[in-house]
């Protein structure tokens, strides 16, 4: 299992754009898989500019955003976008996409969050033509398009999208390269996720997706600490439907409860049963309380120590 790190899930996260690149090529030299970042359109940055600027100072690392949300940006604008990302990192651009949260496409933006699973199913009917074969004629009930898109050199750029209900997973198998799911544990993970995306993509005709796992992570030696903490910053993804119904399906209360909690020897075993019930991918969002300077170090070393063995 690729082991990654995943910046901007909370408001700890927040820093200048050179402080970021700085963390990226920082994982890339400490040999981490890859590195995560949102797309959030309230705080932060572009994240595929980032990741274009990131790609032109690294060379190995794997940049990936998770996610991109659908709803505000036309398919034939993020085909272009994305394209120009995955030139710029030299083919090692992941592309995230999924339709957010209610809450957010219509407060934030005014727009209908309207049968999301079919949107997705229409914006990448769109997107993944223009990208693999630089033309596309749609005509569906969210978007008409007929529109080319030329690029010198076509580079390849993976597509996943952020499927955690049954219809998306089967869009995920069907459609797309794998899944980036937020708030899953490992029951999720491997009753849930894990066969329904399979099961699609092995009945498309797919390769095996990617199924890529983001969680908050510290590794400190009080787990109850730990958990409060993880409360305290991460409780409020409990509230969104989307979050709500794989914490059910977990059989947990809260985020806190599924987050990756715990010393080095418990971090290896969460992680080993990630891989175990189908993930490809753990993407950490390490955490640390307020006025807790050792832990963040700590879960970045322990990370470190196990990428490639687990």
């Amino acid at each position: 299992m690729r082991i990654g790190v995943f910046v901007g899930a909370s408001t700890a996260d927040l820093m200048s754009l050179d402080e970021l690149i700085g963390r990226i090529k920082q994982a890339e030299e400490d040999g981490f898989d890859s590195f995560w970042v949102p797309h959030i359109s309230a705080r932060g940055y572009d994240a595929l500019t980032v990741l274009a600027l990131a790609g032109a100072q690294t060379s190995r690392i794997e940049l990936g955003v998770g996610v991109v949300p659908t709803y505000p940006r036309h398919p034939v604008a993020m085909a272009q976008q994305a394209l120009t990302t995955a030139a710029a990192t030299s083919e090692r651009f992941l592309l995230g996409l999924g339709p957010s949260h209610r809450p957010g496409i219509e407060g934030s933006f005014g727009l209908a969050y309207d049968r999301p699973a079919l949107h997705v199913r229409e914006y990448l009917s769109v997107l993944r033509p223009l990208m693999e074969e630089g033309r596309v004629q749609f005509s569906g009930e969210f978007y008409n398009v007929n529109a080319e898109l030329d690029v010198l050199d076509r580079p390849k750029c993976p597509v996943l999208i952020s499927a955690l209900a049954p219809q998306m997973l089967r869009l995920a198998g069907e459609r797309a390269d794998g899944t980036i799911t937020w708030m899953a544990g490992p029951r999720t993970i491997r009753e849930h996720i894990t066969p329904r995306i399979s099961q699609s993509a092995d009945a498309s005709g797919r390769d095996a997706p990617r199924v890529c796992v983001g969680l908050p992570t510290t590794v400190c030696d009080d787990e109850a600490v730990g958990r409060r903490q993880a409360a305290e910053a991460y409780e409020r993804y409990g509230q969104l439907v989307n979050y709500r119904r794989v914490l059910d399906i977990e059989g947990v209360e809260g985020p806190s409860e599924v987050a990756v909690i715990g010393n080095e020897d418990s971090l290896r075993l969460q992680l080993e049963a990630f891989a175990a019930g189908g993930a490809t991918d753990f993407m950490a969002n390490i955490f640390a309380g307020e006025g807790d300077s050792e832990s963040g170090p700590r879960t970045y070393a322990a990370l470190k120590a196990l990428v490639g063995k687990v």
